[in-house]
């Protein structure tokens, strides 16, 4: 039998919050909220399903795959030039391409020891050895992460917020580290979440990509804009920079129903101020009520908040499963054993969570 590369034969492979459904089937359950995978609880614009529903006439036609209508809107929101865009099925497959592109059999990449993990998977697959800095109270170490870059150095990933913890580092830190870290260094900043943050101090990535060609940024339609069955996220960087990513992403690798849909999504700004103010109030919310059991949190920014329960994450995750609500145990997103990674739901939903999450401990507590 023929046999596959020896590097990715031992790779685990992506596990993502568990579904609706199966939870459903499995435990009888009629109704589960699912937080586990920082999913809009509002959904999308209505301008965005529209979109798609006219679409379902093109199912035959395959995609524009420069997607130039909507790299020409998204261009002039963001305020840089279009050949400074690309596109992927997905900010994942954005991570891919910028493996596949810049990493060789024995280059190094440097990233933190718990962040999102589709760094460290496609940097093996292209045979790159990983260099992981352990987190600092949460959040990424630039000066461990600076001094771990040699020669051998390609790219650097740095999370912001990052996933899990939901920490982020500053407009000053990322510049002050792009500012030491040298051009022969790809530094890739994922901003998936940066639609949500409403701190002043957090980094500004296009600011930053006007002084830095040597830095990517990461971003995605799959979570403010409620669109992650779609797959569609894009990269920002320099000309030249995307011309070399772009020499591997496959053709039509976005659909056409996944451009229109963020095309229209894009123009309507008021339903994503609405989503901003809303994950604000529940991650106030959130963190009052952790306030009020007693329970610790690193700091939240994005759309999720990684809470320490002080009880076995597995043992907090199976209770909460078995009352319909679906979480990320932290044992399973890297050193958090007691820790679980909730995503801000409606007013409702975090309510409910909140009361099945009292319950849970609570009987923890007695078993103990």
């Amino acid at each position: 039998m023929i046999q596959p590369k020896p590097n990715i034969v031992h790779l685990p492979v992506y596990q993502p919050g568990k579904p609706i459904e199966e939870v459903k089937r499995e435990l009888g359950l009629s109704h589960v909220v699912k937080l586990a995978s920082n999913e809009n609880p509002f959904g999308c614009s209505p301008a965005a399903k529209a979109a798609v529903a006219e679409e379902l006439a093109n199912t035959a036609l395959y995609p524009d795959g420069s997607a130039a209508e909507l790299r020409d809107a998204l261009a002039a929101h963001l305020g840089v030039d279009g050949d400074q865009l690309i596109f992927g099925a997905g900010a994942d497959e954005v991570i891919l391409m910028i493996a596949r592109a810049y990493l060789r059999p024995g280059d190094e990449t440097v990233m933190a020891s718990d962040t999102f993990g589709q760094y460290k998977h496609n940097a093996e697959v292209e045979g790159a050895k990983v260099v992981e800095v352990p987190l600092r109270d949460g959040k990424h170490d630039l000066q461990a992460m600076l001094d771990e870059v040699t020669e051998k150095t390609r790219i650097v990933w740095i999370c912001n917020p990052n996933n899990p913890t939901g920490t982020i580092v500053t407009h000053k830190e990322v510049e002050a580290f792009l500012g030491r870290v040298g051009e022969d260094v790809l530094v890739v900043l994922d901003e998936a979440y940066s639609e949500y943050v409403m701190t002043p101090d957090y980094a500004n990535g296009l600011e930053l990509l006007r002084s830095f060609p040597n830095l990517v940024l990461l971003r995605t339609f799959s979570k403010i804009y409620g669109l992650a069955s779609l797959r569609i996220g894009y990269g920002i960087g320099h000309a030249d920079v995307i011309r070399a990513i772009n020499q591997v992403r496959p053709p039509f690798n976005t659909t056409r129903a996944a451009q229109k849909a963020a095309l229209a999504a894009l123009g309507d700004r008021s339903f994503i101020e609405r989503c901003r103010t809303a994950n604000a109030e529940g991650l106030r919310y959130l963190s009052a009520e952790f306030a009020r059991l007693g329970l610790s949190h690193y700091p939240a920014y994005g759309n999720f908040i990684m809470v320490d329960t002080g009880k076995p994450s597995a043992a907090v995750f199976d209770g909460l499963l078995r009352r319909g609500y679906i979480v990320r145990a932290g044992h399973q997103l890297g050193q958090f054993p007691t820790h679980i990674r909730v995503t801000v739901g409606s007013r409702e939903q975090n309510e409910g969570f909140i009361r099945a999450l009292e319950d849970v401990l609570a009987s923890l507590r007695v078993k103990a």
